[in-house]
């Protein structure tokens, strides 16, 4: 049997095509999340929220994947042994925020908790700020890679989207506890609303962290 020894530019081309599917299933992932929430807040759609439930997880599971297999690829091919380090650290930080994706969409799906329609707006708000937050983070994370020259622009919008996210978090939080709900159900959309603002200030840790690779690139 012939045995083929491909160059180590082919490898890295294949490593490299999949750090770009890992980008497009966050950017996915953010867009399954971004139509969860009003799909969860109309009481006609419970149907469709249980396979936006199981279409977060299918994501969440490739990512997971390609997120193993670009980890090997890097340590076992001993590929851009340069920048191996950044790019672990780098793919490891965007895959907490798929996992918190997943996470909250969950805990939405098995508390099923009673939100009030006085805060529907809010929390609506809140969950486009973060997913968009998220998917500046993908795209930045993604000209790393492509174009460097735009790493900083895209992370400035990460940082804009997670201050936006956080005054938007802080005026849910305090209408919730003024508000005449029993203190459990408070407690429990308290929890809820802050998994979700946990994605915007992952996001934000994953761009610190990237300006830093960057540099590091440019030096």
């Amino acid at each position: 049997m012939l045995h083929i020894k491909f160059p180590v530019i082919s490898r890295t081309r294949a490593l490299e095509n999949k750090i770009d599917c890992f980008h497009d299933k966050m950017i996915e992932a953010a867009a399954v999340f971004h139509r969860s929430i009003k799909t969860f807040l109309n009481e006609n759609s419970r149907d469709e929220y249980k396979s936006i439930n199981k279409q977060i997880k299918t994501i969440e599971h490739e990512a997971d994947k390609l997120r193993r297999d670009i980890e090997n690829d890097l340590y076992s091919q001993n590929l851009l042994p340069n920048l191996q380090a950044d790019i672990l650290q780098l793919i490891e930080g965007l895959d907490k925020i798929n996992n918190q994706f997943d996470d909250v969409i969950y805990k939405f799906y098995i508390e099923q908790p009673q939100i009030p329609a006085p805060f529907h707006r809010k929390l609506i708000e809140l969950c486009y700020q973060v997913a968009d937050c998220a998917e500046n983070m993908a795209i930045a994370s993604r000209a790393f890679f492509k174009d460097l020259s735009t790493v900083r622009d895209y992370s400035h919008k990460v940082y804009i989207m997670e201050q936006e996210s956080d005054s938007t978090y802080n005026d849910l939080k305090k209408a919730i506890f003024a508000s005449d709900m029993e203190l459990a159900n408070k407690l429990q959309l308290d929890l809820l609303i802050t998994e979700v603002a946990d994605i915007a200030d992952i996001a934000e840790d994953c761009a610190d962290e990237l300006l830093i690779f960057t540099l590091k690139r440019d030096i």
